[in-house]
């Protein structure tokens, strides 16, 4: 794809570009294989501005039995909201709209760059790998234990990822949306050196379904920063905040109750969520 038709003619705020998803002009350019839902390549244009996008109509979503009321569709919107209500940023700008297959998410591209130490197509350096699975008993500097995993022909090895803060500030996000799906292919490194965490459809559920790559910091204490901005959000999913009142469009009463729950549990320990027992707290595979 040449650049111009993957990211905006300028350098666009976060509010232009939320305008820009919302409003533009949408245009199917092609499917993403592989995908269990519907996920369409899309440009979308307005007013000389024009950026790649991701649209997932909602009739394209399969049914999930233990999701039975909402939409994917919303929730990875309500991702978007509770990221930007941290803060931090961590998922790209994403808006519920309609489009050539009726209502449903769109999301801004995100060019990623490789996350496995290797040159992309154009020569430059990628990033350094964020997950590994390597044959040592104990992670090495800079990495974080996640579990043993198996291999193939009875072999086993263990599954790190590195020990980064923008790592560290997505599983304090997971913990808050309790995310059943953090795997490696949804995590997406710019070349501006940010992070970007995709596929929130499976969030927000009531009942912990926190599953997830990112488990290295379990039962550790929170960063000072994790903590003031899991006090900040408290306060924001206060009933009638403006936050909740948007949550209120996109998921359901009970799934909004239960995050305040995980926020407040957050408060009370100072701590990372450590796996409850109760269900599989690691995708696999993992990628």
């Amino acid at each position: 794809m040449p650049a111009p038709e993957r990211i905006p003619s300028r350098s666009l705020t976060g509010t232009e570009l939320v305008g820009l998803l919302t409003e533009g002009e949408l245009t199917v350019l092609g499917q993403i294989r592989g995908a269990s839902n519907a996920v369409l390549y899309c440009t979308v244009a307005r007013d000389g501005e024009e950026a790649a996008c991701v649209y997932k109509p909602v009739a394209g979503e399969q049914p999930l039995w233990d999701f039975p009321d909402g939409t994917l569709a919303g929730r990875e919107v309500a991702a978007y909201e509770i990221s930007e209500a941290m803060g931090w940023g961590l998922v790209p700008p994403t808006v519920l709209r309609d489009g050539p297959y009726g209502e449903g998410m769109c999301q801004l591209w995100i060019d990623a760059v490789p996350h496995d130490g290797e040159d992309d197509a154009d020569g430059e350096a990628g990033e350094p790998p964020l997950l590994a699975l390597v044959e040592d008993e104990e992670p090495g500097e800079g990495w974080k234990a996640v579990a043993r995993a198996e291999v193939g022909e009875g072999r086993t090895a263990l599954l790190v990822h590195a020990d980064d803060a923008r790592l560290r500030r997505l599983a304090v996000l997971d913990a808050v949306i309790n995310n059943g799906d953090r795997k490696g292919g949804h995590l997406l490194p710019a070349p501006d050196g940010r992070l970007y965490g995709i596929d929130h459809g499976v969030t927000f559920n009531a009942d912990d379904k926190l599953r997830t790559l990112l488990w290295g910091w379990a039962g550790e204490p929170l960063t000072a920063e994790a903590v003031d901005v899991v006090e900040r959000l408290g306060a924001e999913l206060a009933p009638g905040t403006p936050l909740v009142t948007r949550l209120g469009e996109l998921i359901t009463e009970a799934e909004i109750e239960a995050l305040r729950g995980r926020v407040a549990g957050l408060r009370a320990t100072g701590r990372h969520p450590e796996p409850s027992g109760e269900w599989p707290s690691i995708p696999w595979p993992p990628v």
